[in-house]
């Protein structure tokens, strides 16, 4: 059963989503009027209640140093991936050897789970295709895995984007954990061709 406490809670944490829908109404209606605002008001409140979301556990924290160095690497890591499949596209022969990579990250938290699997989608040349979120397991296809060099050297480009991310917006229990636990062993990849 739960508190009273617990209940305002659960509705608190329905107020940003709430707010987010009433802007986005009011910004798809293009004009301000009290029966736009009372219509987004109502939409809001039906879809936070029918489609409700687990809230997510932020960490309050946000180290700006870290965080602008995620959003660099991140950006750097996007033009050098376009430049790399942009020349797989024109290679006069074009023979790659594609890959299902199975990737376990330290982290336990949702948010960073996604963070790290969005990031690692939006690179040109690989994509998310399954998240075991009990296990914090990424699956991922990868263009272009020729060896186990090339495996071994984008799993240390996934894990090194989550523990970007971690220094930036994660717990301290999250950072704490990348410092106490040694990068994923080999084992936590493996190579499954796919054509």
């Amino acid at each position: 059963m739960t508190t009273p406490r617990e209940r305002r809670g659960a509705v608190g944490n329905q107020i940003p989503p709430l707010i987010a829908l009433i802007v986005l109404w009011m910004l798809l209606w293009g004009e301000f009027s009290w029966l736009n605002l009372l219509v987004a008001l109502v939409v809001g409140i039906v879809v936070t209640v029918a489609f409700y979301l687990v809230p997510v556990q932020l960490s309050g924290r946000l180290h700006p140093l870290h965080t602008v160095v995620f959003f660099v690497r991140l950006i750097l890591d996007i033009v050098r991936a376009s430049i790399d499949v942009s020349w797989l596209a024109v290679k006069p022969r074009l023979v790659t050897s594609n890959a299902i990579l199975e990737i376990r990250l330290r982290t336990r938290s949702d948010l960073i789970l996604t963070w790290t699997a969005v990031a690692t989608s939006i690179v040109p040349g690989s994509i998310v295709v399954d998240i075991d979120r009990e296990s914090s397991i990424l699956y991922l296809h990868v263009l272009n895995m020729q060896s186990a060099r090339d495996i071994e050297s984008f799993r240390r480009r996934v894990l090194d984007t989550e523990r970007r991310i971690v220094r930036g917006f994660g717990s301290s229990e999250d950072v704490e954990r990348m410092r106490g636990v040694r990068p994923a062993d080999r084992r936590a990849s493996r190579l499954k061709g796919t054509s």
